[in-house]
């Protein structure tokens, strides 16, 4: 019996083994027909000196001669089935490479996930920038209730502001206006929505004006 050593060439020019991914008894059988790597054929010669690695454990070696046998002899049916029947092993559009890109898809989405974690943890954090502005709200005359305007100012609550301390400043006449500070996050609020906001208690605002405003 002798090896059809160009058909075992252009079988083993897209795989590793006569059949599966592992040597079998296919790559045993076939590689004790051949007395050397033969010349002109790398593949097959790439073949025959990887399995001569394993010789001391052919006999424990998986699988059947089946496949190996389609390969002797100059029959060109053989080889192409066993072509075909290695195919059937390979399955390249089958379950197996399915199983296995999803296991790689998995592993590089953990691998990502791990990365963005460590990332997030090294970057320090963003730190928003604030404003410290100082307010002045007068009142339509001497007779508004002062404490009743502040309350009123004091009730507007929103996310990123946070009021200070006030006091009480003559302008004349008896009257006074609220000189009161807060301290907002810029990219929260607005200094033209917020002087909106306390205009809108109109029974007790004539107007507002930001006095003074510092960056922290």
């Amino acid at each position: 019996m002798s090896v059809n050593v160009s058909n075992l060439e252009k079988h083993l020019s897209t795989r590793s083994y006569v059949e599966g991914y592992t040597p079998s008894q296919a790559d045993v059988h076939l590689f004790k027909l051949l007395s050397e790597a033969p010349a002109g054929s790398p593949h097959v010669s790439r073949w025959y000196n990887h399995i001569n690695s394993y010789t001391k454990e052919f006999d424990s070696l998986s699988g059947s001669s089946k496949a190996g046998e389609a390969f002797i002899g100059g029959s060109s049916e053989a080889p192409a089935a066993a072509a075909a029947d290695d195919d059937d092993d390979v399955d390249l559009f089958g379950s197996d490479d399915e199983e296995e890109d999803a296991e790689a898809e998995k592993l590089k989405a953990e691998r990502v996930a791990a990365y963005n974690a460590k990332k997030a943890a090294s970057e320090k954090p963003k730190i928003a920038a604030k404003s410290v502005v100082t307010l002045e709200v007068k009142p339509w005359d001497d007779e508004t209730d002062m404490k009743a305007l502040e309350d009123a100012v004091r009730s507007i609550e929103q996310d990123g502001l946070l009021w200070g301390s006030s006091k009480l400043v003559a302008i004349g006449y008896g009257i006074k206006k609220l000189q009161i500070t807060l301290v907002i996050e810029d990219e929260k609020v607005s200094l033209d929505e917020l002087q909106e906001k306390v205009a809108e208690f109109e029974d007790f605002v004539q107007s507002t004006d930001v006095a003074a405003m510092q960056k922290l």
